[in-house]
């Protein structure tokens, strides 16, 4: 069973104008869980993270609900309380534990508009995890619905500075790929940094740089632990109204507590396009090479360099306002957790539907086929070992107003995992309902 980095999970909550922004704003979560997940090529997709972010900021910032407000600084809470029943929270083959879940939470908005382009903004998500029938499980959520955290952006003439630190406390194994036969798999991520863009208007230049901490929730994964520094560049070309061009470079320089896995240096080089005939549609691709040096610094597993392909395709669509959808595929590499390295095809589709009244639906699928230990040499007591998987499934959320202060949500989940490891394979059903309160 290999297990790699956790993942952040967008936030469902929505304040009191989401009929008008609910499309919207699942396609922004779709994309921040898509990115987020992805990590791939570590440095380019933090950077990534960073402009989806950038993106999801600005359209919550198009609501004007408030619950305090003085001047210019403004703060929305968003308390819920939710349910869940989950029917396999150890991800088993067999002798599979089922659960029922409190999930009371608050989420947290703020924004402070020193000036026309200086901005202080903040959004959190704090909740609590109580397992009824195994309280060892129970455990703390801290995470960001735009995958923000705590940002800070400075405008100086054409170049627009962000200062950032995002924090994400999560335990859900089924939300990793590679997880299987363990309830406690999670991590405790901390990325903060500083980026630049430049704008000058047919060409924009942007770098950043983060340092980002890994650590595992649960101590039986102490050997993710990292500390990783990251950097990248891009530039972008407008070649045509419609029409973006750019390169874009990244490296990465990771190092682990412990010598488990091996300390690596990586870097990206690629080429994107962005297409936007309409202000509804928009059509990302990107590719390049990448490149993984192993300083073999583990006491157990042994890893060649490895230099790989990427390539990417994300598409966002809202043909009318009834209906809107994501789609994201494409090929990756990236780090592993007993394994050095992981790589993988996925696809994602989303679909947001609002064909009746007052209900707000959303599906969303995913596949992931990946090939776990690559580069791992077979020589003698070497434990990174080769896995295949597949994991595969989909999701069905639904929301809607009960009153002007409430709303109500629906959740179901399946989730599917095979593997070459015959005992590493699992279903899981989740039914959660949630009820969340926004200022009238």
């Amino acid at each position: 069973m290999q297990i790699r980095k956790g993942v952040t999970e967008a936030s469902r909550a929505s304040a009191r104008g989401w009929p008008r922004l609910v499309g919207r704003q699942w396609i922004m979560a779709f994309m921040l869980l898509a990115t987020f997940s992805a990590s791939a090529q570590e440095a380019l997709q933090n950077s990534l993270a960073g402009e989806a972010a950038a993106g999801a900021r600005t359209q919550q910032m198009q609501s004007t609900d408030y619950t305090f407000k003085d001047g210019d600084f403004q703060m929305l809470v968003l308390p819920s309380m939710g349910f869940e029943w989950n029917d396999n929270i150890n991800l088993s083959k067999t002798n599979t534990l089922d659960d029922y879940i409190l999930k009371p939470a608050v989420g947290i908005t703020a924004s402070y508009p020193l000036s026309q382009r200086n901005l202080l903004y903040l959004d959190i998500n704090v909740g609590y995890d109580r397992y009824l029938l195994h309280h060892d499980l129970s455990t703390f959520d801290l995470n960001s619905a735009s995958g923000t955290g705590l940002s800070f952006d400075i405008g100086i003439k054409d170049v627009t500075l962000n200062l950032h630190d995002w924090m994400s406390y999560v335990q859900d194994s089924a939300q990793n790929a590679t997880v299987a036969n363990t309830a406690s798999y999670g991590t405790f991520q901390n990325t903060a940094g500083i980026a630049a863009t430049w704008d000058l208007n047919q060409v924009t230049l942007s770098a950043g740089y983060d340092h980002q901490n890994v650590i595992a929730t649960s101590s039986a994964f102490d050997e993710i632990n990292h500390a990783s520094e990251m950097f990248f560049a891009r530039a972008a070309f407008l070649v045509h109204p419609k029409v973006t061009l750019g390169v874009e470079a990244s490296a990465a320089f990771t190092t682990y507590e412990q010598t488990i896995l091996n300390n690596n240096d990586a870097y990206t080089a690629g080429t994107y396009v962005e297409f936007r005939p309409s202000t509804a549609l928009t059509i990302t691709a990107r590719g390049g090479y990448s490149i993984y040096q192993f300083q073999n610094t583990s006491t157990t597993n042994v890893t060649s360099d490895q230099n790989s392909w990427y390539a990417s395709v994300n598409i966002a669509h809202q043909p009318r306002e009834s209906i809107s959808y994501a789609l994201e595929a494409g090929r990756e590499t990236q780090l592993g957790t007993t394994s050095d390295l992981v790589q993988d095809w996925y696809v994602r589709p989303n679909v947001t539907w609002k064909v009746i009244n007052g209900l707000d639906i959303n599906t969303s699928f995913f596949y992931e086929h990946g090939n776990e230990g690559v580069g791992s040499q077979n020589v003698p007591g070497n434990s990174n070992g080769n896995d295949t998987y597949d994991w595969y499934g989909g999701e069905l959320t639904a929301q809607h107003p009960l009153s002007s202060r409430f709303t109500l949500g629906l959740d179901y989940r399946l989730t599917f995992r095979s593997s070459s490891s015959p005992d590493d394979g699992y279903t899981q059903n989740l039914v959660g309902l949630q009820l969340t309160y926004h200022p009238k």
